[in-house]
């Protein structure tokens, strides 16, 4: 039998993970990343950050910096750096963790399964070939096969290039 290591996921199913103060989506300081927050990139308009609590490995966050609940209150610049930030951040996925698929999307209200329903947020999910297969389905457990850390240094040149391009 093989073992499946996902532990920074323990004190969230347990429901012992420490509440951040403030939003998420507001990382404090200035800076354009922040392995501590996950904080992968920062500009003027958007923030991409590892999920703390992934379905997968490289699974994104990627919000406005305004703090907005619905994607209606975006203004039209606003909406297209949002999708752009997303198409950008969906190729930087494909590029360093090769996946088969991605899942990309909002949940628009509590109802509706934001869990932080406030701020709005886009999820992109990276999805392989047979990811999860029974366990999900038996057992309400994901696995998942690369540490959080890691994934966030393998993305970050990506997302710093970006800052780069930007300049």
């Amino acid at each position: 039998m093989k073992t499946l290591w996902a532990p920074w996921r323990m004190e969230h199913v347990l429901g012992k993970a420490a509440k951040i103060s403030g939003c998420l989506f507001e990382p404090p300081g200035k800076a354009s990343f922040d392995k501590d927050a996950l904080l992968l990139y920062r500009d003027t308009q958007n923030v991409v950050l590892l999920n703390r609590f992934p379905y997968t490995n490289g699974h994104l966050l990627i919000a406005p910096i305004d703090h907005i609940a619905c994607i209606t209150e975006l203004d039209p610049l606003g909406q297209a750096a949002l999708m752009d930030m997303i198409s950008k951040a969906t190729q930087i996925l494909r590029d360093n963790l090769k996946p088969d698929g991605l899942n990309v999307g909002c949940n628009l209200g509590k109802v509706a399964g934001a869990g932080i329903a406030d701020h709005l947020h886009f999820h992109i999910v990276p999805r392989w070939e047979d990811d999860h297969n029974f366990m999900t389905v038996l057992a309400d457990i994901r696995s998942i096969p690369e540490h959080l850390l890691t994934t966030f240094d393998k993305l970050l040149p990506s997302f710093q290039q970006l800052l780069v391009n930007t300049k």
